[in-house]
């Protein structure tokens, strides 16, 4: 059974910094893409960054130039470092890995149990 945990979410001030990070464990072969969403209050999830196996990424422009993130593979970890925080960033953060259990497994998406982060003064 797969399982994923997320920590470092919480409360900071605008122009502050939080890490995500996003830990799968279980019986599995092999990650392919890793990504961050959000749900904001009242919002559709939207996808915030992503990192392919290959280690290429993609970001929402809302967030190009302050968010970064970045995958451990061994670890079979994804973070999501964000800095200059401002109040539209204040979502349910949620980690989203394709994952494949066996060799000849496509892969399956496995997600997050979700991390408030909110950004206030």
């Amino acid at each position: 059974q797969v399982q994923l945990v997320e920590s470092g979410g919480g409360l900071v001030q605008p122009g502050g910094s939080l890490r995500l990070s996003c830990a799968a464990s279980g019986s599995i072969f092999g990650i392919d893409a890793m990504g961050w969403y959000r749900q904001a209050p009242g919002k559709q999830r939207e996808l915030v960054a992503r990192v392919t196996i290959s280690g290429s990424t993609n970001y929402v422009d809302s967030v190009k130039g302050r968010f970064t993130i970045s995958r451990d593979s061994a670890k079979k970890t994804v973070y999501l470092q964000m800095n200059s925080l401002n109040p539209e960033d204040t979502a349910v953060y949620y980690c989203n890995l394709a994952i494949r259990l066996r060799l000849m497994d496509q892969p399956d998406d496995y997600w997050g149990q979700g991390t408030q982060v909110t950004v206030s003064s």
